[in-house]
């Protein structure tokens, strides 16, 4: 029996090892097996929500093994540390625990075919002190670091109130517009907690951009339709501004200026992990592998990659890193892969971008939408762009649930409005 190994369990590679379970693995035509080195899954444009504590990973995060279970694949938790092409075999990295005790000694796995879906992480550019000064949101524990943090701070300063709290983040992309709108509305909500005289007007966020306007790759009208929803809920948005070094409590500017901060979050690029230019494939300048058209290597086609970490330049531009990128390509990959198996035809893949959607949380909803009946893009904002942006997750919802589970899960949602504090307060 082919053996199927994905190793990364985002958003692509979750959905596609949930599609190849559900046509070879329960049907014993083929083994299909996950790798991740967590233990259960969270949609990564949902961290800004885990940092400020509006969205309980420990509620929405989906746990491998059992969604394996249920879906016809299996799952091991591991750490890639290298591909041996020849064997057909990855490498994972022992597995210790806190006191340093190996738990799971140094594994080789065999495959037929490999499907390397391992994201990407952010990219400091080699900015001095960033690594050791600034929190990265790649995952759910850097997520979760931050949010204890922030709680810290506001404790702080709901006992002594000496001064304001001051965060900045670096970035002016998806990840640092809409982490910067929800921290208002935290602040909003732990006022409700007892966190003192916390408001508003206590905290202070900065938000920084080397470039002339946010979001540079959409429309200029959603790069100043962000700027002035940030701005009207508060946030110092600084524009043209390039960070040279960070310090212990500040960023330094290539003018010399410090921007003063208790804590400061790095959101101004990813790349793909450095260990992608070790496996022998074709990478970019963002360690990014390269792949043909029906998402093999260039190198080896045994060997597929989707995500963040796959190199396709379609039309004269690079496929973006998005999530609905990721599930454009896990859906191709996995039809590929199953007239492989039956002696079809594989598919080029074929990128077909829907638009792209910002939330500033109560704040508002802005972005653009493409599609068929239009031609290029058309603006959209309030309800119905909010109404789109939580599609995009339900979406993602259904790949790896159905829609009946799906509209179960929509159901346990609203009874927890009920039932749960609106902030994870822990």
């Amino acid at each position: 029996m082919e053996t199927i190994v994905i190793v990364g369990g985002g958003a692509g590679g979750l959905e596609l090892a949930t599609y190849l379970g559900n046509k070879l693995g329960k049907r014993k035509r083929a083994k299909v097996l996950l790798i991740d080195r967590n233990p259960t899954h969270l949609w990564k444009p949902l961290l800004h929500e885990v940092a400020t504590g509006s969205l309980d990973d420990g509620t929405d995060a989906v746990s491998y093994r059992a969604h394996a279970a249920n879906h016809g694949f299996q799952f091991q938790q591991g750490t890639l540390t290298g591909v041996n092409r020849e064997q057909r075999e990855v490498i994972l990295a022992p597995i210790v625990d806190e006191q340093g005790e190996e738990l799971v000694k140094e594994r080789h796995i065999s495959y037929d075919k490999l499907i390397i879906a391992i994201g990407s992480k952010s990219n400091d550019f080699g900015t001095k002190g960033v690594a050791e000064h600034c929190i990265f949101l790649d995952g759910s524990e850097q997520a979760k670091q931050f949010q204890q943090r922030m709680l810290e701070l506001f404790l702080k300063f709901s006992h002594s109130q000496d001064k304001d709290v001051k965060i900045a983040i670096v970035g002016g992309g998806a990840t640092g517009i809409e982490l910067s709108a929800e921290l208002y509305n935290a602040v909003a909500h732990l006022n409700e907690y007892g966190f003192g005289k916390l408001d508003r007007a206590s905290l202070k966020v900065t938000l920084v951009e080397a470039g002339p306007r946010l979001i540079p790759a959409l429309t200029e009208k959603v790069s100043n339709s962000a700027l002035s929803e940030l701005r009207k809920a508060g946030v110092d948005v600084r524009l043209n501004t390039m960070i040279t070094e960070a310090v212990e409590g500040a960023l330094i500017t290539k003018d010399g200026e410090k921007i003063e901060a208790d804590l400061m979050v790095w959101a101004a690029g990813i790349k793909a992990p450095d260990f992608t230019k070790e496996f022998g494939f074709e990478t970019n300048r963002l360690n990014q592998i390269e792949v043909k058209d029906t998402l093999q290597t260039t190198i080896d086609p045994n060997v597929f990659v989707i995500g963040d970490c796959a190199a396709l330049i379609q039309d004269g531009k690079a496929i973006p890193p998005r999530a609905q990128a990721a599930h454009q390509m896990a859906t191709q990959c996995g039809k590929n892969i199953v007239a492989l198996s039956e002696g079809k035809e594989m598919k080029p893949f074929r990128f077909r971008d829907k638009g792209s959607l910002l939330s500033f949380s109560h704040f508002g909803t802005v972005g653009n939408l493409m599609g068929n009946l239009m031609k290029g893009d058309m603006f959209i904002e309030g309800k119905i762009a909010r109404l789109a942006y939580l599609s995009l997750y339900r979406m993602h919802q259904v790949a790896l649930h159905g829609w009946f589970k799906t509209g179960l899960i929509l159901l346990v949602g609203q009874i927890n409005r009920f039932l749960r504090p609106s902030m994870k307060l822990h």
